[in-house]
C-alpha cells in the first residue's frame, strides 16, 4: 500500500495471538488444576506407604482400655522415665563436650584443625551402631580395656562392665550426638567477628571472661538448635540401646520392640508406638521454631 509520498508503507505488526482459556475456566484456574494433577500421584504414595500404616497403628491403639492399662502399668511408666532422664542427659553432655570442642577447633589453633572439622561433617552420616560397636571393642567384657587389665593383674576378668548398664548407653549416645551439636557451633563461630576477641584481650580479659561474655552469647542460638535436635533423635533411639546388650534398660522404642515382636502384643505396642510419635513430634516443633530464631 502506498504512502502519501509515493513510498510503500512498511507493514504493521501483528500481535501475537494469546491462546485463550478453555471455555468456563479462567487462566490461574487452569493452572491450579494442572498443579493438582502433578501434586496428587506422590501425596498418593505417601498416603499409601506411611499415612495408611501410621492410621492402622493408632486405630489399634484404640482398642477398647488399651491407654488406661498402659498407662496404668509399672512397664510403661519406668520405661518412660529412663527414656526422658537418658535423652536429657545424653543431650546435656552434648552440648557441654561439643560447645567444649568446638572451642577448641574454632579459636585453638593445631595442626589437622581443618581436617577434624570436615570429618565431624563425615561422621554425621554414620550409623550410631556403629559408634557402639567400637565402645564394645574398647569397653565390652571381652575388650581391649579388660584384656588389658587381666593381663596385667592376672584376675579372671577385668573391671569394666559399664557399657551393660545405663550409663553405657550415655555414653554411646553422648559420643555419637556430640557432632550434631558441634556442626552447627562450628558454624556459629565462623560468622564470629574476631576483632571483638581482640578488643576484648587487649583489654585484659581473660580466656575464660571472653568465653562467657563476648562467644557464649553468640553460640547460643546454635546452641539452642543443636540442643534440640539431639533432644529429638534421643528420644528415638534404639540402636544404641539394642548393641549395648543393656538389658535392664528399657525405653519406649525398646518396649515397642519386645510387646510387639517378643510378645505379639499389638495393642500395648501401638499405644507405647502412638505415645512416642506424640512427643517426638511435639519435640520436633520445638526444635523447628529454635531452629527459625537462630537462623539455622
Amino acid at each position: 500500500m502506498a504512502s502519501p509520498g509515493g513510498r510503500l508503507a512498511e507493514p504493521q505488526a501483528v500481535p501475537h495471538a494469546v491462546p485463550a482459556a478453555p471455555p468456563g475456566r479462567s487462566a490461574p484456574a487452569a493452572r491450579k488444576a494442572t498443579t493438582v494433577l502433578w501434586v496428587l500421584p506422590p501425596v498418593a504414595v505417601l498416603a499409601l506407604v506411611f499415612l495408611y500404616p501410621l492410621a492402622l497403628v493408632v486405630q489399634e491403639s484404640l482398642a477398647p482400655g488399651a491407654y488406661a492399662d498402659v498407662f496404668a502399668s509399672e512397664a510403661f511408666r519406668e520405661a518412660l522415665g529412663t527414656t526422658v532422664w537418658l535423652a536429657v542427659g545424653s543431650t546435656v553432655g552434648c552440648l557441654v563436650l561439643g560447645f567444649t570442642l568446638a572451642l577448641i577447633i574454632a579459636f585453638v589453633p593445631f595442626p589437622g584443625g581443618k581436617a577434624v572439622a570436615k570429618f565431624i561433617d563425615v561422621f554425621l552420616s554414620f550409623p550410631s551402631f556403629l559408634i557402639t560397636l567400637a565402645l564394645l571393642f574398647i569397653y565390652g567384657t571381652v575388650g581391649m580395656a579388660n584384656g588389658l587389665w587381666t593381663d596385667v593383674t592376672g584376675a579372671p576378668s577385668g573391671p569394666f562392665h559399664f557399657l551393660t548398664t545405663p550409663w553405657g548407653v550415655l555414653l554411646a549416645e553422648i559420643t555419637y550426638f556430640t557432632p550434631f551439636v558441634m556442626r552447627p557451633l562450628l558454624a556459629a563461630f565462623s560468622q564470629l567477628d574476631t576483632a571483638q576477641l581482640e578488643v576484648a584481650s587487649s583489654l585484659g580479659a581473660r580466656p575464660a571472661r571472653i568465653v562467657r561474655q563476648v562467644i557464649l552469647p553468640e553460640a547460643l542460638p546454635a546452641l539452642a538448635a543443636g540442643g534440640s535436635l539431639v533432644l529429638v533423635m534421643c528420644l528415638n533411639e534404639f540402636g544404641i540401646v539394642l548393641f549395648t546388650g543393656a538389658k535392664g534398660v528399657t525405653t519406649l522404642p525398646m518396649l515397642v520392640y519386645s510387646k510387639a515382636i517378643l510378645e505379639s502384643d499389638y495393642a500395648v505396642a501401638c499405644v507405647v508406638a502412638v505415645v512416642n510419635v506424640a512427643i517426638s513430634v511435639g519435640l520436633y516443633g520445638l526444635y523447628r521454631v529454635v531452629s527459625k530464631r537462630a537462623g539455622a
